[in-house]
């Protein structure tokens, strides 16, 4: 009988840095508790079987080897990613893989990439944490979707106990240790959205277009962008740039455990996102705002893509207990990503 084998890939949660990775600024993520399991277990025939707890277990038959030209055709839509993993790691001969997961699907907190890199790790593709990450993104790109690298990276990448800081000019990264007083608590607003219909390519096209009268806005100044004449690219231009200002100003916070900086800085990011990148919604901008004012609350901001997903908060230890909230949320914690999980 054949053995089956495991390996789990990490969420991660943004703490600030969101839309800056695709214009190589920077970021401050970490890998979380919550993450998707896959197993596989080799068999007979021409196909790898998927079947995936999140669709109710509807197994779905992937033929083998894989046409990257035929992976946007895929049915049904979710199967599309996996193909694309399975025909970069490759050669993958028939068997079943089943995925389950703990995190809440198109809630924001890189489902996705957490499936890319277990798959990864599963079928043994070895490399540092950027060449997993470059492998995952490019399954992304060949689906059809424009990610950036941050995702991956932090969910190969991560440390227990550490939020990575990531330059996407030039590559350098950093573990950011997080003070032992604070809390870090997800919020899921109940409000989904696919990348694939979202208009997440939108603003990536946008900010190309600044970065064609600037150059690269993860490098540009707020005096750079006077020469951006058209108010939208502007607006769009400016939220890269001083996102990129408040994820240095979150890692010292953070550094010197000054939780009131490191949380007003998430503020500034919220309204950021909302107003200049407008990826927030009425109803994410509410949750923030209730969610701001509760006592231990330092600061509180959607995360991730946007149009939907969830709300990062960074409180006092044992200030929020998720279970008053009345809805999903977490306290989590920072954990190993991949690259680390296969090292030990």
């Amino acid at each position: 009988m054949a053995s089956t084998i495991h390996a789990t890939g990490p969420g991660r949660v943004n703490l600030i840095g969101d839309h800056t990775d695709y214009n190589s600024g920077v970021a401050l993520p970490m890998a979380i508790g919550l993450g998707i399991d896959a197993s596989w277990t080799p068999g007979e025939g021409s196909d790898v079987v998927v079947t995936s707890e999140a669709y109710r277990n509807d197994a779905v038959h992937l033929s083998i080897p894989m046409d990257a030209e035929d992976l946007t055709r895929i049915e049904p839509g979710w199967a599309r990613l996996i193909a694309a993993m399975l025909h970069l790691v490759g050669p993958v001969g028939p068997g079943r893989l089943h995925l389950a997961s703990t995190l809440p699907t198109g809630a924001g907190l890189s489902s996705s990439a957490a499936l890319c890199v277990a798959l990864a790790n599963l079928f043994g593709s070895p490399g540092s944490a950027h060449h997993i990450a470059r492998m995952c993104q490019e399954a992304e790109h060949l689906i059809g979707v424009p990610v950036g690298l941050m995702d991956p990276l932090v969910c190969a990448g991560g440390q227990a106990g550490h939020a990575l800081s990531i330059d996407f000019f030039s590559g350098a990264t950093h573990q950011v240790r997080l003070p032992p007083s604070v809390d870090v608590v997800i919020v899921d607003s109940g409000l989904r959205r696919d990348l694939r219909t979202a208009p997440y390519a939108a603003r990536v096209a946008e900010c190309r277009q600044g970065e064609q009268i600037v150059g690269v806005l993860g490098r540009a100044s707020l005096s750079d962008l006077q020469a951006i004449s058209d108010p939208l690219i502007h607006r769009r231009a400016r939220h890269v740039v001083t996102e990129c200002t408040r994820v240095h100003g979150v890692a010292e916070a953070l550094g010197s455990t000054d939780l009131v900086l490191a949380g007003s800085l998430l503020d500034e990011g919220h309204r950021s996102l909302s107003a200049d990148f407008e990826v927030s919604t009425p109803d994410l901008d509410a949750l923030v705002a209730d969610l701001r004012q509760r006592p231990g609350v330092h600061g509180a901001r959607l995360t991730g893509a946007g149009f939907g997903g969830c709300v990062v908060l960074l409180a006092d230890k044992d200030a929020v207990d998720p279970a008053e909230l009345g809805r999903p949320a977490w306290v989590v914690e920072a954990v190993d990503g991949t690259v680390a999980r296969s090292a030990s």
